[in-house]
């Protein structure tokens, strides 16, 4: 097939996708004023949520899929290309310093490489193979799940990369915002957010980018959640590792346990940063060293381990 073709064949594909789709609506906006346009704009942007929520039970199975996974000491992997490719990126390098994980357990793989996220690398998501080829210098494994995350629902990079997943009995979740996508056909758990045609026609780093984003802050932090990663709703996992976090750890110490801004920070030094310890030390009456083994003996869930000493 010629390039010529393949063009041809991929304008049909376009042709009848809803996000491609040119909203008569918006025809006008160019001459607007800027006041109306922004409106506009944002007005339309509102319908994202609700969206997003009516696929809630899709998002769940791929949490407890994910949560499972790395339960086993797997990991979860984001796969994408252009805008969605970022978010996936953003989204894994949030989680280890949010929720205390190593990065090499939450990983954002983008189609062209590092240097993708700053400049377009024009032709990386048209190559299936790529995709694949990403994941395998990945060393992806059974335990692991790759999140392939893509607006238009065929992306050929993801779409490789989906294919790639499956052979190696790896889990797989496709993240879409059109209905009966090739990437949702591959997936395990397909989740398909209907946002409706872009303010600018094609640009899906709108509406879609919104709700691309909302769901992949759904299934880490519920995955973190499931994984005992907070507590009462507080991120006690978090690494002190500038001055605001260690104000924030100090600050949850306190908050949780009642204890003065004093006695937070010295159970804070007592184990080395670690909050959910410092929350057993100042609560339970334990050293450091004694609060860091009943954590570990309870697989890091601090309710199992308050519980453990009630």
């Amino acid at each position: 097939m010629t390039r010529s073709d393949r063009i041809a064949r991929l304008r049909t594909e376009l042709e009848g996708l809803t996000t491609e789709r040119a909203a008569a609506e918006f025809a006008d906006l160019d001459v607007l004023p800027t006041r109306d346009v922004v409106r506009v704009m944002l007005d339309d942007g509102r319908q994202v949520a609700d969206a997003v929520l009516a696929r809630a039970d899709e998002i769940a199975r791929a949490v407890d899929l994910v949560a499972d996974r790395m339960s086993r000491g797997g990991r979860l992997l984001y796969l994408g290309a252009g805008t969605p490719g970022r978010l996936g990126v953003l989204d894994a390098s949030e989680i280890p310093p949010t929720f205390g994980v190593d990065p090499s357990r939450v990983v954002g793989i983008i189609a062209g490489g590092p240097s993708a996220l700053v400049s377009s690398i024009e032709g990386a998501e048209d190559d299936a193979a790529l995709g694949a080829a990403d994941l395998e210098a990945a060393h992806l494994g059974p335990d692991d799940v790759v999140v392939g995350i893509t607006a238009s629902g065929r992306t050929p990079y993801v779409v490789g990369g989906l294919a790639h997943a499956r052979t190696v009995g790896a889990g797989t979740v496709a993240v879409a915002c059109n209905v009966g996508t090739p990437v949702a056909a591959l997936a395990d758990v397909g989740i398909e957010v209907v946002v409706g045609p872009e303010v600018v026609a094609g640009s899906t780093r709108l509406k879609a980018g919104t709700a691309q984003k909302l769901v992949l802050n759904a299934i880490s932090t519920v995955t973190m959640i499931r994984l005992g990663k907070t507590y009462a709703g507080h991120m006690v996992d978090l690494q002190t590792s500038n001055e605001k976090l260690r104000a924030r750890g100090e600050r949850t110490v306190m908050l949780i346990t009642g204890v003065d801004e004093d006695t937070a920070r010295d159970a804070l030094r007592a184990t080395d940063g670690a909050v959910k310890a410092a929350i057993l030390v100042s609560m339970k009456d334990l050293t450091g060293r004694q609060a860091l083994d009943l954590l570990a003996a309870h697989g890091g869930r601090l309710r199992d381990a308050l519980e453990a000493t009630a």
